[in-house]
């Protein structure tokens, strides 16, 4: 299957052979669907939290001094965010005359509302009454260059201050809820290696503002998707697809490759949330709320199962036994098989000790993208998991009914414990789901292309831990997808 050169690619990419040959079967076989036995709603996967509990779980966050860190994936490219601006100037550049669609018109009827208007007037080739010109100095490279940058330096939010990125509204939140007891907050984005130094250069003019303004010290640090984590990609025969050189073709591993990332972090307490859901700082008081929330059910339910952990190593009797089989329904919605006797409480062990995430949910209104299930294991025990709709097979009538009949969505709103119970760290990679993962297909050269992404990092990456789903007000969910989201009330200071 591969020649030398070949073997030399895979070397030089930190890939094994055999690595490569599992990813070109994965082709062949294609992934299984995510054996979905219902969602998780309220009353039955999903937890409701009443107005005391919420205020016992903040103080009993407020109160915790163990260490914490928030983990933001920041590198992809903001191009997807200008499409339809993207496709207007191919357009205005045939014929200055041409119509534009409605995403258009707004963008201009509106466009002295953007954060970034204030700089793109100062671009040299912004005209205020030429469409193309605007659009130029927005987002080509002689301009903004905003359709290339991540979206973490783009200018999303206006203040008397001066306009803020994504970034900088991370650093703010970070400040409210992810503070060390040394006034330090921590904060990790993995970025892409082309925009790292921009991401280093703006914290080096705007940090030290932030650190007075709040009162606190900023630790931040940044990682890169590892080489590694590429994955193979292969031609419609499920062959390697070659380039014109007759080189191998890699391509990004997708999200479920900064599991490496997130495994590297040593803190008691990851906060992980996307670069582009944020808010202006009149609506940060309901996201910090909710992050503590979750953060204290964290610490709370960790305690349990630390205390159950230590019953089993010491030899419990048949009723306590049966309370830890409780705990785990109740807490985490995992239901056992059947076992030989002997063989229950390992398995007991196996469940309790493995990485914990509370995640929030919000009600779904449609927005695209993962959801909450209750679905059944390899062993035949029954967990919760965060589902993408390509891991559902909606040709089936009772999988078509499961995900009709689901009520929530992900917003990627998690907080996370990788400690065990002596306080080592899990290795992270141990409680993936290899067999899960995605398969697109695109077109390169005029060629069929099929791309294989790793299992995604809040659904096969985190497959075996132990996960409570929480349901948080749709006012913490706020990303910024299209242009035209940043005009939104919970993006405007007016």
């Amino acid at each position: 299957m591969f020649n030398l050169y070949d073997l030399e690619q895979l070397s030089q990419a930190g890939i094994s052979a055999e690595q490569a040959e599992r990813q070109l079967q994965n082709f062949r076989t294609g992934f299984p669907y995510l054996p979905v036995v219902a969602p998780a709603v309220p009353g039955k996967g999903i937890r409701q939290l009443d107005a005391d509990t919420q205020a016992g779980l903040v103080r009993l966050f407020d109160q915790w001094s163990g260490s914490r860190i928030k983990f933001v994936p920041a590198s992809g490219a903001a191009t997807r965010m200008f499409k339809s601006l993207l496709e207007t100037k191919t357009a205005l550049a045939k014929n200055p005359d041409a119509a534009t669609g409605n995403d258009s018109a707004a963008f201009f009827a509106s466009l002295d509302k953007f954060a970034f208007y204030d700089d793109l007037k100062k671009t040299a080739s912004f005209k205020p009454n030429d469409r193309l010109a605007i659009l130029n100095a927005l987002l080509g490279e002689a301009g903004m260059n905003y359709s290339n940058l991540p979206k973490g330096l783009l200018l999303f939010h206006k203040y008397a201050a001066g306009a803020r990125t994504a970034l900088e509204e991370h650093l703010v939140e970070a400040a409210l809820y992810a503070k060390n007891t040394d006034n330090a907050a921590h904060l990790h984005f993995t970025v892409s290696p082309e925009h790292r130094s921009k991401f280093t250069g703006l914290l080096e003019k705007v940090q030290r503002q932030y650190e007075e303004q709040w009162g606190v010290t900023f630790e931040i640090t940044f990682s890169e998707q590892k080489k590694s984590t590429d994955t193979l990609a292969a031609d419609a025969h499920n062959q390697p697809f070659r380039n014109a050189d007759n080189s191998l073709l890699f391509r990004p591993g997708g999200h479920g490759a900064l599991l490496e990332n997130l495994n590297a972090l040593t803190e008691d307490m990851v906060f992980v949330k996307n670069i582009d859901n944020v808010v202006t700082d009149a609506l940060k008081a309901e996201t910090v709320h909710w992050k503590k929330v979750l953060a204290g059910l964290l610490l709370q339910l960790r305690e349990q199962v630390y205390h159950y952990i230590a019953q089993i190593e010491n030899h419990p009797d048949a009723l306590q036994l049966k309370e830890i089989a409780l705990f785990l329904e109740n807490a985490f919605c995992i239901t056992l098989p059947d076992v030989p006797e002997k063989e229950y409480a390992p398995l007991l062990y196996a469940k309790l000790n493995r990485p914990l995430r509370v995640c929030g949910m919000v009600k779904n209104e449609g927005e695209p993208g993962g959801g909450p299930f209750i679905a059944r294991d390899a062993d035949g025990s029954l967990s919760l998991q965060i589902a993408e709709s390509v891991q559902l097979d909606l040709d089936n009538q009772e999988g078509k009914k499961q995900v009709n009949a689901a009520t929530h969505f992900n917003p990627v709103d998690l907080v996370c414990s990788f400690r065990d119970y002596k306080g080592g760290k899990f290795d992270l990679l141990r409680f993936r789901d290899a067999a899960t993962g995605f398969i697109s297909t695109k077109s390169k050269d005029g060629r069929t292309l099929k791309a294989q992404e790793l299992p995604g990092l809040w659904n096969g990456a985190m497959s075996n831990w132990n996960t409570v789903f929480v349901e948080v007000p749709l006012a913490t969910f706020n990303p910024v997808k299209t242009v035209l989201d940043l005009l939104r009330k919970e993006h405007q200071n007016s």
